[in-house]
């Protein structure tokens, strides 16, 4: 569910420079706010991505439970996200807040994420490169937490990434990341 946040009526394509440090700390900001809150509805707050789009800034959210999120989930959730953004965050300019379910080519971003889908396809971006290359597909084989590193199977052999480094993860589902 997209919802306009923030009451300025500017354009959100002109409302200012919107920096790589404040990308950050509100995506930081939203998953702090975010995690208790899905934890209290039973859910989980399976990734969050900030970015500029064609249709101006973007807070993404996305959520997940045993069974599924409905519509009726990812609107109350909205609601509620928008309500403590509202409080805890000092932006200037507008952004679209989007919740959703992560979808078949779910984001995979958390320790446990990389553990639990062990095996199967995934899609990695990193920086910077490794092994001269932005993008790493390969099979998921799994994270080894004591040092924080992901390794995938490609075709040239297994390689390993700092989790610090992956910029975004996410499945390959009928081949399409």
């Amino acid at each position: 569910m997209a919802k306009q946040h923030k009451d300025h009526p500017d354009d959100v394509a002109t409302s200012g420079p919107f920096t790589a440090g404040m990308r950050d700390a509100l995506t930081r900001t939203a998953r702090e706010l975010g995690e208790p809150l899905c934890a209290a509805e039973m859910m989980d707050l399976v990734h969050v991505e900030c970015q500029r789009e064609a249709a101006g800034r973007v807070l993404r959210l996305f959520i997940d439970k045993p069974g599924g999120v409905t519509l009726d989930d990812c609107s109350r959730i909205s609601r509620e996200m928008s309500d403590l953004l509202d409080v805890h965050v000092d932006f200037e300019g507008t952004y679209h807040l989007e919740v959703s379910s992560p979808g078949v080519d779910r984001p995979v971003s958390k320790p446990a994420d990389f553990q639990r889908f062990s095996g199967q396809q995934i899609e990695i971006r990193v920086a910077p490169k490794i092994a001269g290359k932005k993008k790493v597909k390969g099979t998921l084989d799994g994270i080894r937490t004591a040092d924080d590193v992901v390794t995938i199977v490609t075709e040239d052999g297994p390689i390993e990434i700092p989790r610090t480094r992956i910029t975004r993860a996410r499945l390959i589902i009928d081949g399409v990341a």
